[in-house]
């Protein structure tokens, strides 16, 4: 039965909430098992991120019984990977005050070697968490818009 009811919004916070879930507990595991400062594992947090944004765009489309406009279903995978970005970002803070060993292994230095700090990190997880949904929304939409969008015609 599918729900009409369903907003971009509401989808969009609910579906990011899991995905934030999901990405914290890999986080936490990838923390506690010592290879967070991997670069595969920051790759499979985005691939983590990426399956939520579909899954929310594919179950918004559900709901709207096949009728998905196009910034209906962009606008659900960005909120979608906003939400789980704060949400994972705001798990890092917190990760740096209580792990402070796991956090330190993967901090950057900078050009003039300070240390870029959990803050920082942090907000480095929203924008890239953010921006790979915008991506992944802009391509998945192209898969996801209804079937009744048609192509401009040509002016000649």
């Amino acid at each position: 039965m599918a729900d009409t009811n369903l907003t971009s919004e509401n989808n969009g916070l609910r579906m990011g909430i899991f995905t934030a879930v999901a990405l914290v507990v890999y986080t936490g595991i990838a923390a506690l098992a010592g290879f967070l400062d991997k670069i595969e594992a920051g790759a499979l947090d985005l691939v983590i991120l990426a399956v939520g944004v579909v899954l929310a765009i594919k179950r918004l489309k559900a709901a709207k019984r096949d009728r998905l406009s196009y910034m209906q279903g962009f606008s659900t995978g960005i909120i979608t990977a906003l939400v789980a970005s704060v949400l994972l970002g705001a798990f890092f803070w917190l990760m740096g005050g209580i792990i402070k060993d796991a956090v330190e292994r993967i901090q950057a230095r900078d050009l003039f070697g300070a240390d870029l700090g959990v803050l920082i990190g942090g907000l480095g997880i929203i924008l890239l968490g953010t921006m790979t949904g915008v991506i992944v929304s802009l391509v998945a939409m192209q898969y996801f818009k209804s079937p009744d969008h048609q192509p401009i015609a040509s002016l000649d």
